[in-house]
Parts: structure tokens; sequence; C-alpha cells
């Protein structure tokens, strides 16, 4: 009903990151891990409607994707 995840757009552009890197020739244990910056939030309006939960209108202003 309710996620906060990484976001997928940036995530794959990392993977394309890291493939380049060894690709051109880095050793895979020499590419440092980074963690995600930029998260998004979902929220699915319709299910919480169905299980007759109010989500606040504040937390639906903020939300990335909200699904009617």
């Amino acid at each position: 009903m309710i996620a906060y995840a990484a976001d997928g757009v940036e995530t794959y552009r990392r993977v394309a990151e890291y493939v380049a890197r060894i690709l051109n020739g880095t050793n895979p244990g020499d590419i440092p891990i980074q963690q995600p910056t930029k998260f998004e939030l979902s929220i699915n309006a319709r299910t919480a409607k169905t299980l007759g939960l109010v989500i606040p209108s504040q937390l639906l202003s903020t939300a990335d994707e909200v699904i009617e």
C-alpha cells in the first residue's frame, strides 16, 4: 500500500556505470559500493480505500506516485 524505496531509474543508471567500468578493465573489487541518494514514495490509494483506511492529505501531497 505504501512503499518508500530507492528510485529505480537511478539504480539502473548506477548498474550501467558499474558494467561500463568493468568492461573498461576496472577490477570489480576496486569499485566502491554506492548507497542510493534518491528515494521515492508510492501510495496505493485504491488499496487503502478498499481496506477502509484514510491516508492523510499531507502524505498524499508529498508522494511521488499515487495510484488511484
